[in-house]
């Protein structure tokens, strides 16, 4: 079997997951909140007015998150991988903004988000990744990337905020 292959049978198998229709609400409206990282940057600017003598790190996580964000579509546009098509499976669950599906800027800025409000928070370290997680799984149950998509996302997510670590709580 072709990785090729492996890919698409993953995703069947998730995305038959959606058939439950609370999965399939859950899932549409994590995609929806998701959409341009809108949701991390939203948390990120409420820490940031919530917690005034940290404002300035938030805010500086917050951009981590945007930075993510943007690099993954910077590569979603060089590498032009096209959405899976789901044979034999219903259609998408949530309209795109882009055609290009390879990495899953969803998983990007989730990815980031874990990471970067990590380094200012321990409340956030135990509830962030979960709802990282579940963004990115929502990606799959909707039927809009490949399980390789949300990885290289996350991949790429995690590693930009990683980069950005020290800035986020040093300035």
């Amino acid at each position: 079997m072709s990785p090729e292959e492996l890919d698409l049978r993953m995703l069947a198998a998730v995305r038959d997951r959606a058939a439950d229709p609370r999965v399939a609400a859950a899932a549409r409206a994590l995609s929806r909140g998701g959409e341009h990282g809108a949701l991390w940057l939203a948390a990120g600017a409420a820490a940031a007015a919530a917690d005034p003598a940290r404002r300035a790190a938030w805010l500086r996580g917050t951009a981590l998150i945007g930075a993510a964000h943007l690099v993954s579509m910077g590569v979603k546009r060089v590498v032009r991988r096209p959405r899976p098509p789901l044979a034999g499976h219903r259609a998408p669950l949530v309209r795109t903004a882009g055609r290009h599906s390879f990495p899953s800027s969803h998983a990007a800025s989730s990815a980031a988000a874990a990471v970067a409000f990590a380094a200012l928070a321990p409340m956030t370290r135990r509830y962030v990744p979960v709802a990282a997680a579940a963004m990115c799984a929502s990606r799959l149950l909707v039927g809009v990337h490949y399980p390789t998509d949300v990885a290289a996302g996350a991949l790429l997510g995690g590693l930009t905020a990683g980069a950005g670590r020290r800035w986020v709580r040093y300035g």
